[in-house]
């Protein structure tokens, strides 16, 4: 062989060689945050309506469920009526790091029917991850209805949701509100006996408004996400039972070792709060810390010169049993733990307000009903916007649960475990608190 062609055979080797490590770069990006599937952000806000103020999908009939299951489950006729009726909607509205303000969905061809697309952000966030044979994650819901895991009520977490990152540890979280899904992170280890897209499961809950909230995260973020799950005992699999279809472990030996400490009841009556590379602050209520929800975080979101915690206007599941009153003014109540500011006024929205209409944010399992779990700060200059885990359920006093028995705290959702996000961010903030406003 010539010079010139030996050096030809080196040159072509070492393009080959750079075409192999780029595209060995390129397969190993983190998952992120997406809004469609070629646009990422830092983080994205996702209020699904409930199929009274918006029913159906633009432009479709059904359900296309592209990641397993058929249209609304093993309850077709519960959804379309024979008259026509339609009891389902997954329209939304969409905040993220780039349009910080809710706003309806670009008009097809941009898919509104959310979590069942590329197009939209949940089926993009979740698809990647799903459809990926690289990435590590865990998922977690306390009602999955045997499908891998049997329902877990209290003391187990009631909450829902994914984490997934690369083998550096980079990834992204997915905080949801709806039971049942999702519940498998990858197309190699299917869901049985149940679908697994959104508006495509058993549990149907695409009749009610539902939240979705995703961000970014880095290795040191995502090891502070995981604790915060372990503390709040969320309902997944463990290192002692092990489900690939909702755990696969791996990336930095520090990671693994966060992993493994999940799918256990936390012995933990304390309440964490860390804040984020993104400055995003994340709350973890352990089970064993007996006190209502969001009364505590209003009281971990105290401001340094205030007297007392911060009010909150909120809209979750609330509706009986349980209902915690509005509370109006700052006061301990008798189910409070000491180390534990007092808590702010507590307001519950009711109804909000939607492209001028009038929208439904109380609990209730008809279409008129809100599962989504949000919140604003009400103290002038504060805008903050929660998305949680928790309702508003549970108890402010103890109370005897059957007749002679001992007063306690450990009444619905006091006694559960949960995560909370909380943004600082004026226009997420301004658009958050209109969307909970009363119409006049």
């Amino acid at each position: 062989m010539s010079t010139f062609v030996r050096l030809c055979a080196r040159g072509l080797g070492a393009v080959a060689l750079s075409i192999a490590i780029v595209g060995a770069a390129a397969a190993q990006t983190p998952p992120r945050p997406l809004l469609n599937a070629n646009t990422p952000v830092d983080w994205w806000l996702v209020f699904k309506f409930n199929a009274a103020s918006a029913p159906g999908c633009t432009g479709q009939q059904q359900p296309a469920c592209i990641f397993g299951g058929k249209p609304f489950g093993s309850a077709p006729t519960k959804y379309v009526s024979a008259n026509g009726a339609v009891n389902w909607g997954q329209h939304y509205a969409v905040a993220s790091s780039a349009n910080p303000a809710l706003a309806a969905p670009p008009s097809p061809p941009g898919n509104s029917c959310v979590g069942d697309s590329a197009d939209d952000p949940v089926g993009a966030t979740y698809g990647q991850i799903f459809k990926s044979a690289s990435y590590f994650y865990v998922v977690w819901n306390d009602q999955f209805y045997g499908a891998p895991m049997p329902t877990r009520d209290g003391p187990w977490g009631h909450s829902k949701g994914m984490v997934a990152w690369d083998k550096n540890g980079d990834g992204v979280v997915m905080q949801v509100s709806t039971p049942s899904w999702p519940a498998s992170g990858s197309k190699s280890f299917p869901r049985k006996n149940d679908g697994n897209t959104l508006g495509c499961v058993n549990d149907n809950d695409v009749e009610v408004s539902q939240h979705f909230f995703a961000l970014k995260l880095n290795k040191g973020d995502l090891i502070m996400v995981l604790n915060a799950l372990a503390n709040a005992s969320v309902a997944t699999a463990s290192k002692a039972k092990p489900i690939k279809q909702i755990i696969k472990n791996g990336g930095p030996p520090d990671v693994q070792a966060a992993v493994n400490k999940l799918g256990i009841l936390a012995p933990s009556a304390k309440a964490t709060m860390v804040t984020l590379s993104s400055g995003v602050r994340l709350i973890s209520k352990p089970s064993n810390l007996l006190v209502p929800p969001w009364q505590m975080v209003s009281a971990l979101l105290k401001e340094p010169s205030a007297s007392a915690g911060l009010a909150l206007r909120t809209a979750n599941w609330w509706t009986n049993p349980d209902m915690i009153p509005q509370t109006k003014t700052a006061a301990k109540p008798g189910c409070w733990d000491n180390a534990l500011a007092t808590p702010g006024a507590v307001a519950i929205a009711e109804t909000g307000t939607w492209d001028n209409k009038s929208i439904r944010l109380a609990g209730g399992t008809k279409p008129p009903g809100n599962h989504a779990k949000i919140g604003v700060s009400e103290a002038p200059g504060v805008t903050l916007s929660i998305f949680g885990d928790l309702n508003q359920q549970g108890t402010l006093e103890p109370v005897a649960k059957k007749a002679k028995s001992k007063p306690t705290c450990d009444v619905s959702q006091n006694g559960r475990g949960g995560t909370f996000y909380v943004l600082n961010d004026p226009k997420l903030f301004a658009s958050v608190t209109n969307l909970l406003k009363s119409p006049p």
